[in-house]
């Protein structure tokens, strides 16, 4: 660091530029800064080299930029370059790890002790640590570009105006950007609900922005989004019903979190004993308004806002049952498995199918097929009446009844 570039030597540059750095970011908000400096306090000779010279010099506190400003005027360049060593000490040096933490590393040399970056960097992930360094070389052989691909976002600074923009783009990328996390709450207002798409659209249009699979990272916290705060949005959350909400303003510079409550449970529907594979659908309906919010086939479970809802077996005759989806637990409706019904007639009729009900009177349930000598239908069991008379019949006197008895996976047949 103590090389020239033109009048100066690159330390007293970069002390320069940081010092102007540390001074533009006194206004972002929710922002700490801290400054860890190797290589500064153990001169290097030809026989010794400090490889634990890194020292964090001021840690992370509110509104300490001043003070950062101050040590940096400070530091002389002495020693040697342990790069990994540093990188691994930095990482404890963050108070919060579920916060969003970055590192920028400067450097105008490689690693010079026995520790390999790659393999630092490695640790930092297997521990969980997702910090990956922008790194800003001064003045190095672009032949060594390779060696920091394994540490984070390399950029090159030749010279000290270089230094100056590489800094700058640095840290608006990695400090000055706008960062969302969608909490999707639970019950509990605990951010536990995820695997659901979500929408961001252009606030009160309909033109999409963002496309979303919300996720939840390896610390268990919603993933954190880049996303544009120079627009409003709107956010439509695709659960079942699907959540929606209006004229999100983002705060720029800053992580915002964008709260939205989707407690959510299970409802699956089933067939009971059944010995053969039935294509039945059941429509779900929210108790208060008739529209279908989903059809969902029987055996499958789909996931549902916490709430009441009413369900349609669409199985003959039809099976209304009224439902509570609670947080995280599974409503389970089961129905016995229909049976068949089969006939054949000599001639074309007309005739309706009825199921008796517990009190003797009977609901409609389907109309046979004019145009049919035969029909099978799937029914639920149960004591059934077929009214009907041939096609060509003109007196209401022709009616014939016949009751079925209808049990799960048998066949009743019959002639008419």
């Amino acid at each position: 660091m103590n090389s020239r570039w033109g009048t100066e030597t690159r330390i007293q540059s970069a002390k320069e530029l940081l010092a102007a750095t540390v001074d533009s970011l006194k206004d972002v908000p929710n922002l700490e800064i801290a400054l860890r400096v190797y290589g500064h306090q153990s001169p290097i000779t030809a026989t010794y080299q400090d490889c634990n010279d890194t020292k964090l010099e001021v840690p992370f506190l509110p509104n300490n930029f001043d003070k950062v400003k101050y040590r940096i005027k400070s530091i002389q360049a002495k020693g040697t370059t342990p790069i990994a060593r540093s990188l691994e000490a930095a990482a404890d040096d963050f108070p919060d790890q579920t916060t969003r933490n970055v590192i920028i590393l400067i450097t105008d040399g490689l690693e010079a002790c026995d520790n390999d970056p790659c393999v630092i960097a490695q640790k930092l992930k297997d521990k969980g640590v997702t910090i990956t360094p922008f790194v800003i070389g001064l003045g190095l052989d672009l032949s060594y570009l390779e060696k920091f691909n394994c540490i984070g976002n390399y950029s090159e600074a030749e010279t000290k105006d270089a230094f100056k923009n590489v800094l700058k783009n640095v840290v608006s990328k990695a400090v000055l950007n706008t960062t969302v996390q969608i909490n999707l709450n639970d019950i509990q207002n605990a951010p536990k609900e995820t695997n659901v798409t979500l929408f961001l659209y252009k606030a009160g249009t309909k033109q999409l922005i963002y496309t979303y699979m919300h996720t939840i990272n390896k610390f268990g916290n919603p993933d954190t989004l880049n996303i544009d705060p120079k627009m409003n949005y709107d956010l439509v959350v695709n659960t079942i019903p699907k959540i929606e909400k209006k004229g999100i303003i983002l705060q720029k510079n800053t992580h915002n979190i964008i709260v939205v409550d989707a407690p959510q449970g299970y409802l699956k529907c089933r067939l009971l004993y059944s010995n053969r594979p039935y294509s039945v659908e059941t429509r779900v309906i929210l108790i208060g308004d008739d529209k279908t919010i989903n059809v969902q086939q029987i055996n499958s479970t789909d996931k549902y806002i916490v709430g009441k809802y009413k369900v349609e077996i669409l199985t003959l005759p039809r099976i209304y049952k009224e439902v509570e989806i609670s947080q995280s637990s599974t409503t389970t409706i089961d129905i016995e498995a229909p049976g068949s019904f089969s006939y054949r007639t000599g001639r074309e009729i007309v005739g309706q199918i009825f199921i008796k009900k517990d009190d003797g009177t009977f609901d409609w349930v389907c109309n046979l097929d004019l145009t049919a000598k035969s029909g099978q239908w799937y029914l639920q069991p149960g004591s059934y009446k077929v009214a009907y008379r041939h096609k060509d019949g003109r007196s209401a006197s022709q009616t014939v009844e016949t009751e079925i008895r209808i049990y799960s996976n048998k066949t009743t047949s019959v002639n008419l």
